[in-house]
């Protein structure tokens, strides 16, 4: 499959690039000086899309490239690829679900303990010899508490497993309810906000999910509640997140995600209440290589007239 040409959107993980040369003919997009000039010159031989949850195939890089079959994108959500278009062209699509499932809702769970337990601040507390002068002061504890889900998928589901084990209640919010769970659910995210002290997001991102953590949102979790996005950062409308933590409106927040990554909103960066994490979710070298060997297989499954392990088209 040497002929066949796969073009990688950007920096990922060097596992993955290596493998895909060694197989492929690969194309580094980010090693460009002008993309026009590049697919003007490449798009010929270009049949396949490698992309991430930060640079995938939008419907300019799809229009650009008139051969393409598959786009198999290393992250489970494909919100950055034009899927209407992918299906009106015959195009291929593939993500790697499941696989990084128990990364991310450990990530959460860390993130909740981090924000709760102000574990960063006391890491700083430590290094620059405060704690000479007296003691930390205290916290919240993470066990027991009323935790809300928005979105009860595979990471949803499994951020629940492992709050219970914290002694925590679960309730959470979906498009429709679960008939496979007891958890508690709530038809409005809004009253489910209300009736937690964590709201957790980790839906998918759709129309309906832009901005869906808002103002009103916010005001419902209250001066107590906790907000832990692990989901996309524009579920969450972050000036009125800025605005709800400078004034005290929730207590805290723990953040994987932002909405124009790498870009953070610099108020974030001056508040205490507020972890802050650079969307490593699923970054273990574990989950990471598990990934990129799924990216590889359903490349080969195409080209090789198999089906798909993971399609979304």
């Amino acid at each position: 499959m040497e002929a066949v040409g796969v073009l990688m959107t950007c920096p990922m993980l060097t596992y993955l690039e290596q493998e895909l040369e060694k197989r492929f003919t690969l194309f580094r997009f980010w090693e460009s000086h002008s993309k026009t000039q590049f697919l003007e010159q490449n798009s010929d031989s270009i049949v396949s899309v490698v992309g991430n949850a930060s640079f995938n195939a939008d419907s300019d890089l799809i229009d650009a490239l008139p051969h393409l079959q598959i786009v198999a994108s290393y992250s489970v959500g494909v919100d950055k690829i034009d899927l209407n278009e992918c299906e009106k062209r015959g195009i291929r699509v593939t993500n790697t679900p499941d696989v990084l499932t128990e990364d991310v809702a450990d990530t959460a769970i860390g993130l909740i303990l981090a924000t709760l337990r102000k574990i960063c601040a006391c890491d700083g507390f430590v290094r620059n010899g405060s704690w000479k002068n007296g003691d930390f002061e205290l916290t919240t504890k993470f066990s027991g508490k009323a935790v809300g889900i928005v979105g009860l998928g595979r990471i949803g589901s499994a951020i629940a497993k492992r709050a219970e084990a914290f002694g925590c209640t679960i309730s959470y919010h979906s498009r429709t309810k679960k008939p496979t769970t007891n958890y508690r659910y709530y038809s409005n995210i809004i009253n489910l906000a209300a009736n937690c002290e964590i709201l957790i997001v980790a839906c998918s991102l759709t129309e309906e999910t832009h901005h869906f953590v808002n103002r009103k949102v916010m005001d419902a979790l209250g001066p107590k509640g906790v907000l832990i996005n692990i989901g996309r950062g524009v579920h969450v409308d972050e000036p009125e997140l800025v605005s709800a933590l400078l004034e005290g409106r929730i207590a805290g927040a723990g953040l994987d995600v932002f909405e124009n990554e790498p870009e953070v909103p610099e108020p974030f960066l001056g508040l205490k209440n507020v972890v802050l994490l650079p969307h490593v979710g699923s970054d273990t070298f574990e989950t990471s290589k598990v990934m990129a060997d799924l990216v590889i297989a359903n490349l080969e499954a195409h080209f090789l007239h198999k089906p798909l392990l993971t399609p979304v088209i």
